[in-house]
């Protein structure tokens, strides 16, 4: 099923809001049936199905598949969460092939996530976004899908459906190919859309992309606008079509690319789908009813076409994350570049911000700074340009250009560019995360095609073990020949990065490499109380108001929970954490108080009289105190054995890093700081290039204490 299948389906199911949850099964076929009961319209079999086949609908009672034997676990799990429950409604998310199903009952709310690309998932989430269960875990560089673990959402594609006919006339010419293949995969309608557009706009399909204009995509744009037209109106006249009595597709609406096939209608798309799953998988025995031994022997599917089909699209995927790289890494040298110009950057915006207090309309600051330019003003020259109906101004710096926001100040501008640079490595990490899901799609195909052909040595497999050995190989970077390597003098440097489930927190490893863990803010602190602080681990504090609860973690958050004896040096460094995150820094102090309690001394509930307020909790019971802890953290960038920016403790960060820096409560702000240590990481690593991306001074800031800093020389 497509995006734009699932839109159109989430448009129907809405019809079922209210219906009750009877049972839940589950196939062995990784299918998902909720057998349900609504006022208007009976029962209902609502069948989701993440294995090869990848589908969601409701299905006619005849065509629903007689229930298994002993239900799993999982099935097992359902059946507790939603037996009675309401069903309140679906949503896609984003344009992605994802569903995310409603249910409400007096005691707990469910979700339950469909994902319907790559491999295929299924999990189930609490009223807090927690996984409760799932289909398969997942362990991805870019997200986790595991018991305990918040869901999180793969990295969102662009939606042709919503997007400005400006950024889809800009999305068209990024592309060096024609104008079919920009819309299937640049702009994520995949080819029977894509066709069908192109179709629907008479705009040749091969037509290259520097040969089409404007006209050209405006008319295209208004082709996918009646699209979004008809699947938000729900005007829908289904179709399943077939060809040589089998049937090879099922749409919403009738296709211009599917006139030439016979096709049969359906009140609704639901109905439709039913009737084309049904005989897919009817068809797909090759027996049909009659149960005959007349069957034509299958042919042999084209398995090289399909296999270079996957590597086309690998190829793709691949130079869309070299350009969304260069996009991230051309942001945050703009960024760079306004810090390295700021007083001339900052005399433009006090310019512009001066005039606009005084009244001056944007016409006549434009003709002032023109004016200025003249006269050889440095700030003046500058300016390319003044927006006044977006209450811009672009300026040239070195040979790039920066367009600024006239009302904020150089650090917020600055600060926007980076987050933005953040914004696109996301892109890069959704499509990371596709081409491996294109791998494994590849890789199915050759075993497909080795057991088609019956051999007994299979080259695809051992090139994947090989390929996989070579990664074991290369991850294991922790001896002592790689201890000898001089990461600062290296031309290049690999990137190997990781996505870990406390990386939203503050964290860090203690020298004797146990996880400390700590809040960012007031609901963190009650999150990390709440849902992940076992019965072993220990429970850091400041003496001062306003420090992060911090937690030195005996086990992971789905991990057996086991006595630990914490070595006195990680108690330390953990009451070391909790200090230099906390007010003490923010209040300038060279030290301060910590002390830890056992889990079970933590309380919600305040003493009589009192309240505490969010974030805060209720200390019973006998504390060990950390006296005169220093206010000091070292930031450092790890390459081995993943490559990434640290911080914590000094004490537990100087060996795990090639290189370090230490700060102290100070003067410069925690923008400015963390610019300062950005630069002292240039000028130490000959890979430029590898700082920009993995120590840039937005990723350095996260390690760095509330307030003032300053380094220590």
């Amino acid at each position: 099923m497509s995006s734009i299948d699932l839109r159109a389906l989430v448009t129907e199911l809405g019809r079922y809001a209210g219906a009750k949850v009877d049972k839940a099964y589950l196939y062995p076929e990784s299918l998902l049936r909720l057998k349900l009961r609504d006022f208007d319209h009976g029962r209902v079999e609502l069948l989701i199905e993440v294995d090869e086949c990848k589908r969601a609908h409701v299905a006619d009672a005849e065509h629903v598949p007689d229930a298994p034997g002993r239900p799993p676990n999982f099935a097992k799990m359902l059946r507790n969460r939603l037996s009675g429950a309401d069903f309140v409604g679906v949503e896609q998310y984003e344009f992605d092939r994802i569903l995310t199903f409603e249910f409400e009952r007096g005691d707990e709310d469910t979700r339950i996530v469909a994902e319907l690309f790559g491999q295929g998932n299924v999990a189930v989430l609490d009223e807090t976004g927690e996984v409760v269960q799932a289909l398969s875990t997942v362990r991805l560089k870019s997200r986790t899908v595991a018991p305990g673990a918040q869901y999180e959402y793969p990295s969102s594609r662009l939606n042709p459906l919503d997007v400005s006919l400006e950024t889809f006339s800009r999305r068209m010419n990024e592309s060096d190919t024609d104008v079919v293949r920009t819309l299937a995969t640049q702009l994520n309608l995949g080819g029977l859309y894509a066709e069908e557009v192109c179709s629907r706009a008479g705009v040749q399909k091969t037509l290259a992309i520097p040969d089409a204009d404007e006209s050209v995509y405006r008319d295209l744009h208004n082709a996918i606008a009646r699209i979004d037209e008809r699947l938000r109106s729900g005007e829908f006249d289904p179709r399943v079509y077939e060809e040589d009595g089998r049937v090879v597709d099922v749409t919403p609406f009738p296709l211009a690319e599917r006139e030439d096939l016979p096709s049969e209608g359906f009140d609704s798309f639901n109905a439709a789908l039913d009737e084309y799953f049904y005989r897919f998988d009817r068809d797909g025995d090759g027996g049909g009813e009659d149960g005959g031994t007349g069957a034509v022997e299958p042919e042999k599917p084209d398995f090289e076409a399909e296999i270079a089909k996957q590597q086309r699209i690998i190829e793709q995927q691949e130079s869309a994350i070299e350009g969304f790289e260069e996009q991230a890494a051309a942001e945050r040298e703009r960024a760079e570049l306004l810090y390295a110009n700021y007083d001339l950057v900052d005399e433009v915006l006090s310019t512009v911000q001066s005039a606009r207090e005084e009244g001056l309309s944007w016409n006549a600051i434009a003709e002032t700074l023109a004016e200025g330019a003249e006269r050889d003003i440095p700030a003046a020259e500058a300016v390319e340009d003044v927006d006044g109906s977006e209450g811009t101004v672009t300026i040239r710096l070195d040979d790039a250009t920066v367009e600024l926001d006239a009302t904020a100040g150089v650090e917020v501008n600055a600060d926007r560019l980076y987050q933005e640079a953040k914004r696109i490595e996301g892109k890069k990490a959704g499509a990371q995360e596709a081409i491996e899901s294109t791998r494994e799609e590849l890789e199915a195909v050759r075993e497909r095609q080795a057991e088609w052909e019956a051999t007994d040595d299979d080259p695809a497999d051992a090139n994947a073990e090989a390929d996989d050995g070579g990664a074991e190989s290369g991850d294991d970077t922790g001896g002592e020949a790689d201890r000898e390597i001089d990461w600062l003098s290296r031309s290049s440097i690999p990137i190997r990065t990781t996505d870990d489930w406390y990386e939203r927190f503050r964290w860090f490893r203690t020298s004797d490499d146990f996880l400390v863990i700590g809040g960012r803010n007031a609901d963190q602190n009650e999150e990390l109380v709440k849902k992940y602080m076992n019965a072993h681990d220990r429970f850091f504090h400041t003496q001062a108001h306003g420090g992060p609860v911090t937690l030195l973690k005996a086990s992971g958050p789905s991990e057996p929970s086991e006595p630990v004896d914490f070595p006195d040096a990680t108690l330390e460094e953990a009451a070391q954490f909790a200090v230099a995150y906390s007010s003490d820094w923010k209040d300038g102090r060279g030290a301060g108080d910590a002390y830890m309690v056992d889990p079970d001394q933590v309380s919600k509930t305040p003493e009589s009289g009192e309240y505490l307020e969010k974030g805060g909790f209720a200390i019973r019971g006998d504390r060990t105190y950390f006296e005169d802890v220093p206010c000091r953290v070292a930031v450092g960038v790890q390459c081995e054995p993943v490559t990434q920016v640290i911080g914590g403790p000094p004490s537990a960060i100087r060996d795990r890093v090639a290189t370090n820096v230490e700060l102290e409560p100070g003067m410069y702000a925690q923008n400015d700081a963390a610019m300062m240590v950005y630069r002292e990481f240039k000028q130490r690593f000959a890979d430029q290039s590898f700082v920009r991306k993995v120590a840039s001074a937005d990723l350095i800031q996260e390690f760095l204490p509330p307030g003032g800093s300053e380094i220590i020389e």
